[in-house]
């Protein structure tokens, strides 16, 4: 049987390993297993969007509501936005899946810094797409607009805050990208944690109706962090109308489940858990920050619910996270970014504990 050829140079993408792998693998009971490797949310699920779950078990059998009208309205609501600037994905990442599929074929080319979300890349290699990448992991205004101005891609992808570094670029640098690229490529603005950002620093804090004024921006967002409904998969693009529009002839009918659709609704509707998840992370992250500085490593300032840790040549990121899988400690390894680091979810205070347990006995 032959495949498509752009399949050749397709890298699967590499989630984050599961808890069940962990008790399977190596005999661990759940229980004491600590997952910091997907940057889900610590706290768990929001009591309000257990109790929806719950009251509406009995209507799984039916299909959504595929106009979405509630939650584009409490959308709308929520970023001063009209239903017509709004489309709904199973997560922000099939959102991405749409704008491959709706501007990419093998003549064109996309844009995106050194090191960042996986999927960009494995969506725009499904449409036989050229990478361009920036020479560094920041998002370096020059940088870009070089690339841009000598390959000129149909697709850039500005990822602040960055997954999966961590770090953030001012909103004022962002819309400085914008107004020095022409209408013919169009700039994704995933900000898929940026509620993290904008509660650490307001300068680094983006809305939708920043970028919406421009025809070739998209912003995306989600409900999989700081809502905690990663297990839901709900996220959105937001963008001028003819352009969600065109993405809309690519989405397929009844996209997100039934509960999703009504989780993601409450979850617009109630603030409180976001701000109590942010609390946590804010006064939590200090521990990661002072164990790096004491131990002699550098860490990544991040505007995201996660952490990432650069290591030196005396420390290798593979033997460390392999080391702490063993002991039931899931971190994400970024070797196969090219970097000497891990990715750490910032947890609660009882899983930061163990992770600080284990970890220090690990790299001593």
């Amino acid at each position: 049987m032959k495949f498509n050829k752009v399949l050749e140079n397709i890298q699967t993408y590499e989630a984050g390993k599961p808890i069940e792998l962990v008790v399977r693998e190596f005999g661990i009971a759940p229980e004491n297993v600590v997952k910091l490797a997907s940057n889900e949310n610590p706290i768990g699920t929001n009591p309000a969007i257990a109790k929806v779950i719950r009251s509406n078990a009995d209507i799984a059998h039916l299909y959504p509501d595929d106009s979405m009208f509630e939650l584009k309205d409490a959308l709308g609501h929520k970023f001063d936005v009209s239903a017509d600037n709004i489309i709904i994905g199973a997560g922000s990442d099939q959102v991405l899946e749409f704008i491959s599929r709706a501007l990419l074929n093998e003549n064109e080319s996309v844009l995106m810094s050194a090191v960042t979300f996986a999927m960009y890349e494995i969506y725009a290699r499904q449409m036989g797409a050229k990478i361009i990448r920036t020479q560094s992991w920041e998002h370096k205004y020059e940088e870009f607009i070089e690339a841009y101005r000598m390959h000129k891609p149909k697709i850039m992808y500005i990822c602040t805050p960055n997954n999966p570094t961590g770090d953030a670029i001012p909103r004022e640098e962002v819309l400085k990208i914008i107004e020095a690229v022409s209408s013919d490529t169009l700039i994704v603005v995933d900000g898929a944690y940026m509620e993290y950002a904008a509660a650490k620093d307001a300068a680094y804090a983006i809305t939708p109706n920043d970028v919406l004024t421009y025809d070739n921006v998209i912003y995306l967002g989600t409900f999989s962090k700081a809502h905690g409904l990663g297990g839901m998969r709900v996220g959105y693009g937001i963008a001028q109308p003819g352009l969600i529009k065109e993405l809309y002839k690519m989405r397929p009918p009844f996209n997100i489940t039934t509960l999703s659709l009504l989780v993601a609704i409450e979850a617009c509707r109630n603030d409180t858990f976001v701000e109590r998840s942010i609390a946590l992370h804010q006064e939590q992250i200090k521990r990661y920050e002072a164990f790096a500085k004491e131990n002699g490593f550098e860490y990544i300032e991040s505007y995201t619910n996660f952490i990432t840790y650069l290591f030196p040549e005396t420390m290798d990121s593979t033997l460390i996270s392999d080391a702490l899988l063993r002991r039931g400690v899931i971190i994400r390894n970024l070797a196969s970014y090219g970097m000497n680091g891990v990715r750490i979810t910032i947890g609660t205070q009882k899983q930061n504990d163990v992770f600080f347990k284990h970890f220090s006995e690990v790299i001593s």
